[in-house]
C-alpha cells in the first residue's frame, strides 16, 4: 500500500455509525422542567452530577412506579426520598440507577411497541422469572440485565 493505510479501514464519517439513545429518554425524565441533555455523554454526566428529586418522580409517574417500588429499585427508603425538596439534587448511586431505569424503559417500550405493554409485561409474574414479575428484580444490576437479556431474546422471537 503506497500511502501506509491500513486495511479493513473504513473511510465512512463516525456519525453514521453513532445511535443516540438520550433523545427517547428525555421526556421519562420529565422534558425541559427536569433535566435536559441531547447524547449519551450528557447521560453520563447527569448520572455523575445526579438531578433533581422532581425528575426522578417524574420518571417513576412515566414508568407507573410507585414511590415504594422506586425506593426499593434506588435502595433507599422511602420517608427519606419523601423528605428531599423537589430541587435537591440527588446523589450520584440514585441518579445512576434512574438513568439505567429510563434506558431498560425506553428499550422496552421500542421492543414491545407501546410503553403500556412493557409496563404491563414488567408487572405481570413470569415462569422466565421464577413466578415473580420482572420489576421486582430492579433492585439490583443482575436484575437488570436479566431483564434486558429478556428484552433481547423476546425482540428476536427466542422463546424458552
Amino acid at each position: 500500500m503506497k500511502n501506509k493505510e491500513k486495511p479493513n479501514q473504513f473511510k465512512e464519517p463516525m456519525a453514521v455509525y453513532t445511535y443516540n439513545t438520550a433523545m427517547p429518554l428525555y421526556n421519562l425524565f420529565g422534558g425541559a422542567k427536569a433535566v435536559a441533555f441531547s447524547s449519551d455523554f450528557d447521560l453520563v454526566k447527569l448520572a455523575r452530577q445526579g438531578f433533581p428529586k422532581k425528575a426522578l418522580l417524574a420518571l417513576a409517574k412515566k414508568i407507573s412506579l410507585s414511590i415504594q417500588e422506586l425506593a426499593n429499585i434506588l435502595h433507599i427508603s422511602e420517608r427519606t426520598l419523601q423528605r428531599y425538596e423537589d430541587d435537591v439534587i440527588i446523589k450520584t448511586e440514585y441518579a445512576e440507577k434512574a438513568v439505567e431505569l429510563a434506558r431498560l424503559y425506553t428499550r422496552g417500550e421500542e421492543v414491545f411497541g407501546s410503553m403500556d405493554k412493557f409496563k404491563l409485561w414488567m408487572k405481570t409474574p413470569s415462569l422466565i422469572f421464577n413466578g415473580e414479575a420482572p420489576v421486582t428484580f430492579l433492585d439490583t444490576s443482575a436484575g437488570f440485565d436479566m431483564v434486558f437479556n429478556e428484552l433481547g431474546r423476546i425482540e428476536h422471537g427466542i422463546f424458552v
